[in-house]
């Protein structure tokens, strides 16, 4: 089987999930794909889990109620021994790249990372990745029992529903004792998408002036049009904006529908996190602007100018 550890937020699955069904699906991996749901109170999930995979396995527990890397890895481990999994594909969200490895040590298995593509040729599984910032496109290949891989997120489309949902069914797991224990947590309150399941970006970066100039314009726009709100590292960097928006080399790795990107300078670290979206639109007021090398769609001039306007059409 090809085993898929879902990743699922509030009692929904993530967009990330789905990215990883199409990944398994396109691989030519033989065996049914089967969805691993791990937490606490899950039935919701695991019944949503259903219409995307020929099964769904569900380890419902008290011990799984909060993430933990060592119990995660010793879950996946252990089903993907038990079922004889030829790959095991984990998001590559900040946990799952955390726990991946672990996965791959228990089952003495080969690890590909960060995976934009998969294949299967003969007896190995190849995947394509990038590096040098996305500039340069790697081809690795692994052959082994099993594979484990890390689906980068943002790069395969989101499956659809099968036309029948799939069988679900009780596991038993033998999980170690937790030696790391969660003693709080704060979670960003916002009423905006997050940035990994936007279909629309509005970022800002240093052009846009000033913190109140980006809460007027790049806030302003993206509630106009429902998008999430994205940031450069150097207005992260100045205390503009949360880490949780930045998007780059060192921040999140996005790929939505449309990106707008609002007085961006375009470095190629930025870009790298922004790069393969859909449509890049660029506001800024330097006509040499990197960014417009990769924009579809360029504006060249004031941001404060330009973006009341486009907030006033878009309302």
């Amino acid at each position: 089987m090809i085993l898929i550890v879902a990743e699922h937020s509030a009692g929904r699955l993530v967009k990330a999930t789905l990215e990883m069904v199409s990944a398994a699906r396109q691989s030519g991996r033989e065996g049914p794909v089967t969805l691993l749901v791990l937490g606490q109170n899950v039935a919701a999930v695991a019944t949503e889990a259903a219409n995307y995979a020929d099964q769904v396995l569900v380890g419902d527990s008290a011990a799984l109620a909060e993430y933990n890397a060592e119990t995660w890895a010793a879950a996946a481990a252990q089903i993907a021994r038990e079922g004889e999994a030829s790959t095991v594909i984990i998001g590559g969200s900040r946990s799952g790249r955390e726990y991946a490895p672990r996965v791959a040590v228990k089952l003495d298995a080969p690890y590909l990372e960060d995976a934009i593509s998969l294949k299967a040729e003969g007896n190995a599984l190849t995947a394509q990745r990038y590096t040098y910032l996305a500039r340069v496109t790697e081809t690795v290949s692994a052959s082994g029992p099993v594979v484990v891989v890390t689906a980068k997120p943002g790069s395969f489309a989101p499956a659809e529903a099968l036309a029948a949902a799939g069988e679900q069914y009780d596991i038993d797991l033998d999980l170690p004792a937790v030696r790391v224990i969660i003693t709080g947590r704060t979670a960003e309150k916002t009423s905006r998408v997050a940035l990994t399941e936007a279909d629309v970006i509005v970022t800002g970066g240093r052009g846009v002036g000033n913190p109140d100039n980006f809460s007027i314009y790049v806030e302003g726009l993206a509630d106009a049009v429902g998008a999430g709100v994205g940031a450069t590292r150097a207005v992260v960097d100045a205390g503009w904006r949360p880490y949780a928006e930045q998007v780059g080399q060192t921040g999140k790795t996005v790929q939505p529908k449309a990106y707008i990107a609002l007085g961006v300078s375009g470095a190629v670290q930025h870009l790298s996190g922004m790069g393969k979206s859909k449509f890049i639109v660029a506001i800024n007021k330097d006509a040499e602007a990197p960014i417009f090398k990769v924009a579809d769609y360029g504006i060249v001039g004031d941001v404060n100018e330009i973006v009341p306007a486009l907030i006033a059409a878009s309302k």
